[in-house]
């Protein structure tokens, strides 16, 4: 409990400035991220009384959808937006990009909770690893190892084996395939090594098609690694050329679909309301309402909130850099794909470099004034 939350107990009366909404509720939810967001949804379809705040003017939190004004409010850039940029709502840029596996478990529940009618996507064009000079389209299935570039004569049979392998191969514990080998019983390592496979051929599979961002898990069980293999082999089967969807309108459009779920089923939405502090029990101990900086109150029987609101709760454990650009046209070698994503695996870097760099691209048709005049963009 923090320092703020304990001061509130037992005044609760003197500082009341009015209820909150309706001021009384199961839950009240604080920040409007993509796992809120489908909290709330969750419980109002179950029928619980859900209030739903954000401290933002905009629904996503962390993981929100701006346009180009809204970002440069965000980042506090100096002067107004150029205007060879063109119109900034012509723009959805996502703070935290990436995209969706068509097989995978949000998917699952995009379609489990029905949100998925106030969705629309698109088929990201392909998936690409830089390795070399330039991207490479990422291959999945035996026929893509042989057909790709990457990989000489006899690493794409000893690939074309490896997926074969794993396409025939059961992590639901029914006996191997090929009556030798185990995977339930040996590590990622010991599975590389039995196929032969080259050091830059593990670290394609293990980073491109796995998604694993370092090597650790080369020691673990063999059994979740040939998962997620499976899961982006079939996410690829599904649509065709890419594993990858993603919302037409950016990746803001997800808690905005759980957002409307919520509505539907009665939950009350407040954007641009900060919460000042949580109200607790006297007697015991526990929370029972939250106060806004107005003094409003609303009472629950419990709060939800992303980690923003509870920075005494928290510790740092990490940290990812971002880089947003704006390019005039798409990386070369992938011009035919309008939205893709680009790996760069670590090991092309520096052999010390311990984690991988991700580019996402995503474009649509976006008139500029003085294209000439954005190659400082």
């Amino acid at each position: 409990m923090t320092e703020t939350a304990r001061s509130v107990a037992g005044s609760d009366e003197e500082n009341c400035g009015g209820v909150l909404a309706d001021g009384e509720y199961d839950a009240v939810i604080m920040g409007t991220g993509l796992t809120e967001c489908i909290i709330s949804g969750l419980l109002s379809k179950r029928g619980l009384k859900v209030l739903h705040v954000d401290r933002n003017p905009y629904y996503g939190g962390a993981c929100a959808s701006l346009d180009l004004k809204q970002l440069w409010s965000k980042f506090g850039q100096d002067g107004p937006i150029p205007d060879e940029l063109g119109n900034p709502r012509d723009y959805n840029i996502d703070l935290i990009p990436k995209f969706i596996l068509a097989t995978g478990n949000l998917v699952r529940i995009l379609v489990y909770t029905e949100a998925t009618r106030y969705l629309d996507f698109k088929l990201v064009d392909g998936s690409f690893v830089h390795t070399g000079d330039r991207p490479h389209r990422v291959p999945s299935t035996p026929m893509d190892a042989l057909r790709s570039s990457l990989f000489s004569l006899l690493e794409k049979n000893r690939c074309r084996q490896f997926f074969s392998f794993i396409q025939s191969c059961d992590p639901a514990g029914k006996p191997p395939p090929q009556g030798k080998i185990d995977p339930g019983e040996m590590t990622m390592r010991a599975l590389y090594d039995y196929f032969g496979l080259q050091e830059t051929t593990r670290t394609l599979i293990g980073h491109a098609i796995a998604l694993y961002t370092n090597d650790a898990y080369l020691d673990w069980p063999a059994l979740p690694t040939i998962e997620r293999i499976k899961a982006y082999a079939q996410s690829v089967s599904r649509y065709g050329n890419s594993p990858y969807i993603y919302p037409m309108y950016g990746l803001g459009e997800l808690p905005q679909a759980f957002a409307r779920l919520s509505a539907v089923h009665g939950g009350v939405y407040m954007l641009h309301t900060d919460i000042a502090a949580l109200i607790t029990d006297p007697v015991t101990g526990k929370v029972c309402g939250v106060r806004a900086h107005d003094g409003r109150e609303a009472r629950c029987k419990f709060v939800v909130g992303d980690p923003s609101y509870f920075p005494n709760c928290v510790r740092l454990t990490g940290r990812v850099v971002r880089c947003y650009c704006i390019l005039r046209s798409p990386p070369e070698h992938i011009r035919e794909a309008s939205s893709c994503q680009v790996i760069v695996l670590h090991r092309s870097i520096s052999s010390e470099r311990q984690n991988d760099y991700m580019c996402w691209c995503s474009a649509v048709p976006i008139e500029l004034r003085r294209p000439e005049d954005l190659s400082r963009w």
